[in-house]
């Protein structure tokens, strides 16, 4: 399972949101550059990138930063927020960003999926962001009355090579991971779910071995990283070493059957 550290990019700096909301949001980092280059440094893997400015505003909006970051970078970049065009999708891959990430366009423009997908295959991810159950967009700002399972279902059809699975209500609290919730969904769907929110501690990580063999095959770290509650070289050791054993029953019974 890859752990996957998250880079957010408000006003050109590196920022965590409390739950979504801009309006709680904490700079950890002026230069997000150097904060990719730390995260590379200590083994990851790849690297999630979130334009909240132009999850905002329905475009990119911090262009110089993302190519400036991929630029910096060996690893893949998987680049979300304002991709809601097919320009925006092939100007963000162009820059060099390895996967384009997709989040209001899946609700309001199945199609436009369908076309990228066909069209720059394995580089399209949706990103399903839920509170309560049901798909958020326009950066969260608003919340739809389509199911998140519903929407992973038809997005998978539709040749998404991921889902990146969201808990708004968990995003930024250091609460941990949504397990029931990444449960159904790996359930509902055949093409890697990787887990997002929530994650305030190594065994958090630990917990979701259990649905690895469901699905869930990557988890974003976000806040965790910057407060220090969680160290990635550990992290990324500690997963790769990951023990069944470690794992409690109620979590991972349904993947040991």
């Amino acid at each position: 399972m890859d752990v996957i550290p998250a880079i957010d990019l408000l006003d050109g700096r590196c920022v965590r949101l409390y739950q979504g909301d801009y309006q709680q949001s904490e700079v950890f980092h002026d230069s997000p550059v150097e904060m990719a280059k730390q995260w590379q440094a200590q083994g990851a893997s790849k690297l999630h990138l979130v334009d909240l400015d132009g999850a905002k505003a329905g475009y990119p909006v911090n262009k110089k930063a993302i190519a400036a970051i991929v630029e910096a970078l060996d690893i893949p970049v998987e680049l979300g927020g304002g991709l809601r065009n097919y320009t925006n999708v092939a100007e963000v891959l162009a820059l060099g960003v390895k996967e384009a990430i997709l989040g209001t366009v899946a609700v309001e423009q199945p199609e436009l999926v369908a076309q990228l997908a066909q069209e720059f295959p394995g580089q399209i991810i949706v990103g399903i962001d839920a509170r309560d159950g049901k798909v958020a967009t326009k950066g969260w700002l608003e919340t739809s009355t389509v199911l998140a399972t519903d929407l992973a279902e038809r997005m998978a059809k539709l040749g998404a090579s991921a889902i990146i699975y969201t808990d708004i209500q968990r995003d930024g609290t250091l609460a941990g991971p949504n397990i029931p919730a990444l449960r159904d969904l790996a359930t509902a769907i055949n093409i890697p779910v990787i887990a997002s929110g929530g994650v305030s501690k190594v065994s958090d990580l630990v917990s979701l071995l259990a649905l690895e063999p469901l699905g869930v095959k990557g988890v974003i770290v976000g806040k965790a990283l910057y407060t220090g509650d969680v160290d990635l070289k550990e992290a990324i050791r500690a997963v790769g070493q990951g023990r069944w054993q470690d794992v409690p029953p109620d979590l991972g019974s349904t993947a040991w059957a």
